[in-house]
């Protein structure tokens, strides 16, 4: 098997980058390696910016989200690599479509020269890739190690079942408990509307891997549930659990503006990147 960097490294080959659309990793810019200094190598990697900023504002944006995320996992599952780690802090958004000028590197919420906030475009008008990062304790396994049998290591998502018990298990399930932890997190603890989308996480979550779905599964029980919502569903503006009457009033009124101008403008209620 393939550890760590190692995989990183075979994620980022041409073959794998420019014939995949499917690969939502890191790419791995280039390689420096210091004069005089033979134990010191230098990973150049894109500036990314966590996934939740700015603020989704639709359901079509958070479906786009949800759909990249399992089709990230799938093309790692068909690789035969488990990520392990795929929890929030290890899902990042290119912010190269929505950020014109971008932004401070030290800060992402100040401009470049330090005078203001960066100007940025919805996910809606500028779609994004979303990626996945730090494989350190990933695996990459052979056709005769399937289906595997390791001892899991510790996610910085403390909730993992297999964890707890901390015996031998199948690495695969765990992403998928990750990345349903994710969105549970992001979108279905904070905003109302996501009681479509919630029998499919709880059974993402089941605390015994056995009975969690694959990513094929979850895909194909994904793309249904997407088929059966509306387009005025999918256009509509995401309302956190507890928001201000006065400022909940005040942003559907700019919502509805703005969703106006996306439809005269043939604009996809679901983002759709560019690969």
């Amino acid at each position: 098997m393939l550890r760590g960097c190692l995989t990183e490294n075979w994620l980022s080959s041409k073959r794998l980058t420019t014939l995949e659309p499917r690969n939502h990793c890191i790419p791995l810019l280039d390689i420096l390696h210091p004069p005089n200094e033979p134990n010191v190598v230098i990973l150049v990697l894109p500036l990314l910016l966590p996934f939740y900023e700015p603020r989704f504002r639709t359901f079509g944006e958070a479906i786009d989200f949800m759909q990249q995320a399992f089709e990230g996992i799938k093309f790692l599952h068909d690789h035969l690599i488990a990520h392990r780690d795929c929890m929030f802090m290890n899902i990042m958004m290119d912010p190269k479509p929505l950020y014109p000028d971008m932004f401070h590197p030290v800060d992402p919420h100040k401009s470049r020269d330090w005078k203001g906030k960066p100007k940025h475009y919805s996910r809606t008008t500028h779609p994004t890739r979303y990626i996945l990062i730090d494989f350190g304790i990933s695996r990459r396994y052979r056709p005769e190690d399937m289906p595997p049998l390791e001892p899991p290591v510790w996610s910085a998502d403390r909730t993992v079942p297999e964890n707890i018990k901390e015996e031998p298990c199948n690495p695969f399930p765990i992403d998928i408990y990750l990345i349903a932890n994710v969105i549970r997190l992001y979108f279905l603890n904070i905003y109302d509307g996501f009681d479509f989308i919630s029998p499919l996480i709880t059974d993402m979550m089941q605390d015994d891997p056995e009975k969690r779905p694959t990513i094929d599964v979850v895909i194909a029980r994904f793309d249904q549930i997407v088929g059966n919502l509306s387009k005025w569903k999918l256009r509509s503006r995401l309302k956190k659990h507890i928001e201000w009457s006065v400022a909940g009033l005040f942003r559907s009124g700019a919502h509805i503006i703005r969703t106006a101008s996306y439809m005269l403008r043939g604009l996809d209620p679901v983002p759709t990147p560019r690969t």
